[in-house]
């Protein structure tokens, strides 16, 4: 049963050199239209589920006006929330105000995720970014406050040109700002963005592991539960553990997708086609060995990794007889603990090639 709904809010002030996200220049009459038509989607789709987490990204949803901002939460009254509700919603500090924070603790939201990225201009001039950083620890402050101490951080590291001691500087300042999650992502040269399309060069390999390595001893006193992903007080992000554990959940919006029954789909990244009520760009039926194979590279992004005996139950075959992982374990770079199979930490840095290797040994019988 679905329990988890993603939200996209394509519309940016500005559009970041790195990101290969689905999103347009903000537009008040587009913005208005595309309401309305995510609106439709949603009567069209959504089947009364009581969901346990809401997530609005984008884009940049902070963009939205006040008023904007106030239609898309009556928008999405229309979910059935459990009393335990995870609702999250991205910002950017050069477009979100106090009022802007006061409205969404109105509708309810208690988790904010603020994509920092960086603390050096001239990094930030590359991203094509801005950002004060008093202003920053103001708006953070602020949240606290008023009660939504639920936030997390973006860090994006190994940009070109940026040195091991530029990231201690970041994660300084992000650690100073005392929130309870931090999540932190290697760039990326992604096809169609400005960097990639201006040919910049990525840094090396060696140096890329060793900021990650260097980011992970610096958020010691945080718990390091999915790859890219640190939280202290428990304070996971549920939605992208729903993710994470193969869940079911809707994708509404521009080039959102979501994950229902035995389908994957994708919507259309044509704000034409989406404000024609055409949503539905791509649908992927899955089969049982699909299914098992999302679980597996899922689940191994974790610090819990993949049960065994909750892999059984799903799909009635036993792991072992479907990946033959016994090598991976004797080479160290899987472990297996009572009921769960996973990547040891010292190898994390190395999970997508490990992933690679125990898809090979997959049997289809």
């Amino acid at each position: 049963m679905v329990k988890s709904a993603y939200i996209h809010i394509p519309f940016c002030k500005k559009i970041c050199s790195y990101c290969d996200f689905c999103k347009v220049f903000y537009n008040t009459n587009f913005c208005k239209r595309y309401l309305l038509a995510m609106e439709k989607e949603i009567h069209d789709y959504y089947q009364n589920e009581e969901l346990d987490t809401i997530y609005i990204g984008g884009g940049t949803p902070s963009s939205l006006s006040i008023l904007e901002l106030e239609k898309l939460f009556q928008i999405l009254s229309i979910f059935r929330r459990s009393n335990h509700c995870e609702i999250t919603i991205e910002a950017n500090f050069d477009s979100i105000t106090k009022e802007k924070i006061d409205l969404f603790k109105k509708y309810g939201v208690n988790r904010i995720s603020f994509g920092l990225e960086t603390t050096h201009d001239w990094i930030l001039q590359k991203m094509n970014r801005c950002l004060d950083l008093d202003y920053v620890k103001e708006i953070i402050s602020y949240c606290k406050r008023i009660g939504i101490d639920n936030i997390n951080v973006d860090l994006m590291y190994a940009f070109p040109g940026e040195s091991l001691e530029d990231v201690e500087e970041d994660v300084s300042f992000i650690l100073s700002l005392d929130v309870c999650h931090i999540s932190t992502y290697s760039l990326i040269l992604e096809e169609h963005t400005k960097l990639y399309l201006d040919n910049v060069k990525t840094i090396s390999e060696e140096l890329d592991s060793n900021m990650y390595q260097r980011i992970c001893v610096l958020l010691k006193d945080y718990v390091h539960y999915e790859t890219s992903n640190f939280a202290k007080d428990d304070k996971y992000s549920k939605h992208n553990l729903c993710y994470w554990k193969n869940k079911e959940y809707y994708g509404f919006g521009l080039g959102a997708s979501g994950y229902y029954g035995d389908i994957r789909y994708s919507n259309t990244r044509s704000m034409t086609h989406y404000l024609q009520d055409k949503y539905r760009y791509q649908e992927e039926k899955l089969s049982i060995y699909d299914k098992m194979e999302y679980e597996v590279i899922l689940n191994l992004r974790t610090k819990w990794g993949i049960s065994k005996s909750a892999f059984f139950i799903s799909y009635g075959k036993k792991l072992e007889d479907v990946y033959s992982y016994s090598d991976l374990v004797e080479r160290g770079y899987l472990i297996e603990k009572d009921d769960y199979v996973m990547i040891p930490y010292s190898y994390w840095y190395l999970s997508n090639e490990i992933l690679v290797l125990l898809l090979e040994e997959f049997h289809d019988e």
